[in-house]
């Protein structure tokens, strides 16, 4: 049998390989040309040490020298000795280069670009390359703002993966932006646009407890691609919420999504809060007045948290001062450009 394990690298550069039951991390990254650091391949010289965030696998033969029982048990292993039993997240504390990889990068065309509200733009971008991509749901990609070969923009795909040929965005209309003055004055059907990924640490980690998301404007697009992923396993043992706040209710975009998600995970619920107090939805002000106990069970919860920089620093400010320590704490901020 063979598992899909996804090496992030130390620079944000993510790979995917296939590897066998029967193989090592380090034999299934050779074979496919990505060249893991290590001496030995014994367990003995720790070169080679790793650390999985995510899947199920066993270790071979190694010495308490290169790894500890400590490390062991939370999650480090040794590249050359790790025989996954399941899909796997493994970081590798070197960069891609080092290991004879890079970043990938598609020449894509656009399928579609609408003006979702005042603030937000979906867009959907089309390659046959596309298809034989892979991603993290809650990563993103850099997209090269076209006609500014300098400049790039990152956004989160807010779909699981590439569906078909395609892959779709949530763009934050940035008043002033390169990327929104191109998506608003000239973007059309069949236009080029270079997109370079994926990329990020902020995905879905498997999932052993409830889980709460908080989302921010176009920070609703990682979850999307994660309740995407949800769905294609056939939902969750565990309760999941998520909050989305806007500033006004025009910023208020997929909803019928978002409903049509709680038909499909029956553990899945979420509302909406927005700023403006002439808002015509029941839940008014920020994220962090809507926490409620019921939603943190006490700390036994994964918290992913996805937004502009002040709601970031809001709710972990808020989560500090009212001592609310949850099992996990993963976070994406984003901040508009316009140079």
């Amino acid at each position: 049998m063979s598992y899909s394990i996804a090496l992030n690298f130390e620079d944000g550069v993510t790979r995917f390989i296939s590897c066998n039951e029967s193989e090592t991390v380090v034999d299934a990254a050779y074979r496919q040309g990505i060249s893991i650091p290590m001496d030995c391949r014994e367990g003995a010289c720790a070169t080679c040490k790793c650390r999985v965030e995510s899947g199920d696998y066993g270790l071979g033969e190694y010495i308490e020298d290169a790894l500890s029982q400590d490390e062991a048990d939370t999650g480090y292993a040794l590249a050359c000795q790790m025989r996954p039993s399941s899909d796997c997240v493994v970081f590798i504390p070197t960069g891609s280069e080092a290991c004879g990889t890079k970043q990938q990068s598609y020449v894509t065309r656009i399928k579609d670009v609408r003006q979702l509200s005042d603030s937000t733009f979906a867009l959907e971008l089309q390659s046959d390359a596309l298809s034989a991509l892979a991603f993290l749901p809650g990563q993103y990609a850099n997209l090269q703002v076209p006609g500014e070969a300098s400049h790039h923009r990152a956004y989160s795909f807010s779909s699981m993966t590439a569906r078909g040929d395609t892959v779709t965005f949530l763009i934050r209309n940035v008043p002033g932006g390169l990327m929104s003055g191109f998506l608003s004055e000239r973007a059309a059907p069949g236009g080029e646009l270079v997109m370079n990924g994926p990329f990020g640490s902020f995905y879905l980690r498997s999932m052993a407890r409830p889980v709460l998301m908080l989302a921010g404007g176009t920070g609703l697009a990682p979850f999307l691609a994660m309740l995407d992923k949800i769905v294609a396993a056939g939902g969750s043992a565990h309760p999941i919420h998520l909050i989305y706040g806007v500033n006004t209710d025009r910023d208020v975009v997929e909803i019928e999504r978002l409903e049509a998600f709680t038909r499909a995970i029956p553990d899945f619920t979420f509302e909406v809060c927005v700023v403006d107090t002439n808002s015509c939805y029941p839940k008014k002000g920020y994220v962090t007045h809507h926490l409620e106990p019921a939603h943190l069970y006490d700390g036994d919860v994964d918290i992913y948290l996805c937004g502009p920089p002040p709601m970031v620093e809001a709710v972990a400010q808020h989560l500090r001062e009212n001592s609310i320590d949850a099992a996990s704490f993963h976070f994406e901020k984003f901040a508009p450009s316009i140079s």
